[in-house]
């Protein structure tokens, strides 16, 4: 494990170097490959090929734009190769591995064991991943057009780049260079050794006991797919709950989940400092109260936020500014204080996931290659956290509502009213909606539930079309779903309109008619 994580960051390698990785390798970072002669102008040059940076260059060249796409590292950025894509192959295992344990609620025998290969959940994940990889290929992008180029990207003006000896001037151009984990200053941390998003993915053997560091999202999903394959847990968070931006009810309730499968959750609770002792790690904690413990783990897991790659880029050059922590300053445009340069994703934006990248980049092209004046503000962003019960939640908390003033009221299903969350055995969870009081407007929802991330978007496509609980309450919903909890949720928004006079005048009306 040692050897993985020196090794890991090597440009070009992922880790270990089977079939399945050579594979992604040939596809994001082909060996061998001979960066083109640059055109004598690019109407855009695009620095970083994950999400927001290959939409940009896919979308401007489908456009007719003349493009090129500079990558330092594999074409594809975190959510091909240690964000998304192998995360919930992890997950997916996880949750099989558990669904089996727990076979018996459901009258079924689940014979010959029930633990988890871990090996083989690798294997399938990088199968899989190599797979998805040639959607991200250099190939691929060459074949739309677009001139890719490896090597460190930098700034050598206000319209120019240079990658590898050569020069690329533009017109415009999008820095998409993306985040990486950010690593807490703990005394002894370096020494110890650690895995991140980017090292964790290369494991090939199961952690017996694994830290956690960091209740985030990444933190947390992690935390419960690692415990389902039979390592022993603990989560750290310095904070009194974990997914500290949550609804409080749903993160509660997803704290109890973990609290029952065995994961050690401590909050309020801050990492001093950490010794190595032979192959193993002993973690020195102090919680708020100033009680200390200490433990003893073989793996620690980062997941305290994320840190901007603004590093190497030469900004100045270009006049472009940035914040260590908050990246690269841009205005609602996506336009840096150079107008010939514009930033996408998680290098520049506040809510960093690849959903948000792909929008931002749409953005981008229609405001730097067309005079958009498209906005940030202007979108509504749903996320989801992908633990068993999921977490989604999309547009405002009913905190930010009242912070800004707006009345609200609040309308809520629990999943146990479902008919087919009782039979799923999925009970665990509920849809909660905020709408402005006196009005069906949707201000936000927060969906706890198995499937929340799929059943956000209901939502957030009513938040979009300005689509309010009444209507939705006329939406027919396919029955047995989980999903019908939106409307039954909409549905407890109608019957508030039944008022007292209104039911004696209906009550009146129905006795004459009889």
């Amino acid at each position: 494990m040692e050897a993985i994580r020196k090794a890991a960051p090597v440009m070009g390698r992922v880790l270990p170097e089977d079939r399945y990785n050579l594979d992604l390798v040939a596809n994001v970072r082909p060996p061998g490959w001979e960066n083109p002669e640059p055109a004598p102008r690019y109407n855009l040059v695009v620095i970083g090929a994950g999400t927001a940076g290959l939409v940009t260059a896919a979308g401007a060249a489908g456009l007719g734009a003349r493009v090129a796409l500079v990558e330092r590292h594999l074409m594809g950025g975190d959510c091909l190769n240690v964000g998304c894509v192998p995360s919930k192959c992890l997950i997916r295992s996880s949750r099989v591995s558990f669904d089996i344990r727990e076979a018996g609620r459901y009258g079924v025998g689940a014979a010959g064991g029930t633990a988890a290969d871990f090996p083989a959940v690798m294997e399938r994940m990088r199968r899989l991943r190599a797979g998805i990889s040639g959607h991200d290929s250099a190939e691929r992008f060459r074949s739309l057009g677009v001139d890719v180029f490896f090597g460190e990207g930098r700034f050598a003006g206000r319209d120019a780049v240079e990658v590898g000896g050569k020069t690329l001037r533009f017109s415009k151009a999008v820095i998409a260079t993306g985040a990486r984990a950010a690593v807490p200053a703990v005394d002894g941390l370096a020494e110890a050794g650690f895995l991140t998003n980017e090292t964790v993915f290369s494991l090939t053997e199961l952690p017996t006991r694994l830290l956690v560091f960091g209740a985030g999202p990444i933190g947390c999903e992690m935390a419960q797919a690692f415990r389902r394959f039979g390592s022993e847990v603990t989560l750290i968070e310095r904070a009194p709950q974990f997914l500290t931006r949550e609804d409080p009810d749903a993160a509660a309730l997803l704290h109890e989940t973990f609290r029952r499968e065995g994961i050690d959750v401590r909050l309020n609770t801050a990492v001093t400092r950490i010794a190595a002792a032979g192959k193993e790690k002993r973690v020195h904690l102090r919680r708020s109260d100033g009680k200390e413990d200490t433990i003893a783990v073989d793996e620690i897991l980062i997941g305290a936020g994320r840190t901007p790659n603004v590093e190497g880029l030469d900004l100045d050059a270009a006049g472009v500014g940035c914040d260590a922590r908050e990246g690269i300053d841009t205005d609602d445009f996506l336009r840096t204080a150079n107008p010939r340069i514009y930033a996408a994703g998680d290098v520049c934006l506040k809510h960093k996931f690849t959903h948000t990248a792909d929008a931002a980049a749409r953005i981008a092209i229609q405001n730097a290659l067309f005079l958009g004046r498209k906005r940030v503000s202007a979108l509504t962003v749903p996320w989801c956290t992908y633990t068993d019960p999921e977490i989604a939640h999309v547009g405002m908390y009913e905190r930010d509502a009242r912070e800004r003033g707006i009345p609200v009221e609040t309308f809520v299903r629990e999943m146990r009213e479902v008919d087919r969350s009782v039979v799923d055995g999925e009970e665990e969870g509920f849809v909660k909606v905020h709408t402005r009081k006196g009005t069906d407007r949707i201000l936000g929802a927060t969906i706890v539930a198995r499937h929340a991330g799929e059943m956000i978007n209901e939502i957030s496509l009513a938040i979009v079309g300005n689509i309010g609980l009444g209507t939705v309450a006329n939406v027919i919903h396919s029955y047995p779903t989980q999903a019908e909890a939106v409307k039954q949720v909409a549905d407890a928004y109608n019957r508030t309109r039944l008022t007292p006079f209104a039911k004696k005048i209906l009550g009146g009306w129905l006795a004459w008619t009889r």
